[in-house]
């Protein structure tokens, strides 16, 4: 049975997982951040207890609303629906500190698993590090 953690700062298998993901196969650079410091980090694991899939959350007071982020989901973990449910649990959490609504900045590539999500795109297309986005929001 999978299951997830919760933690206060970025622990080790979350950089791991997002420096695989986004450094090494998708090519960026400026993967990590301030708000790692000030986000919550949820990391999921498989039926082994190995991390396959991670996230984060935290309040953006410039939205008025909780940010979720930095999905990143490792290759032997995809098309198994992890990035689905860590999405779920995080919307989970956000609800039970009473956040109603939630925003990400989706790549434009991704922008149909959010829809699946109930996202709905909420800006037009921006570039981050020569990767097209675009902003995405749902109420929970």
């Amino acid at each position: 049975m999978k299951f997830f953690r919760t933690f206060e700062y970025l622990p080790a298998a979350a950089k791991d997982i997002r420096q695989e993901v986004f450094v090494s196969e998708q090519g960026f650079e400026e993967e990590f951040d301030d708000v790692d410091g000030a986000a919550r980090h949820i990391v999921m694991y498989d039926d082994d207890g190995k991390p396959i899939t991670v996230c984060r959350y935290f309040w953006d007071e410039n939205a008025q609303a909780y940010a979720v982020g930095r999905i990143a989901v490792l290759k032997r973990a995809r098309g198994r629906g992890c990035g689905a449910a860590i999405l779920k649990e995080a919307e989970r959490q956000i609800a039970a500190m009473g956040g109603r609504r939630v925003v990400l900045a989706a790549q434009v590539r991704a922008k149909g698993f959010y829809q699946k999500q109930g996202y709905e795109v909420c800006s037009g297309e921006f570039y981050e590090e020569f990767c097209p986005h675009v902003n995405m929001c749902k109420q929970l």
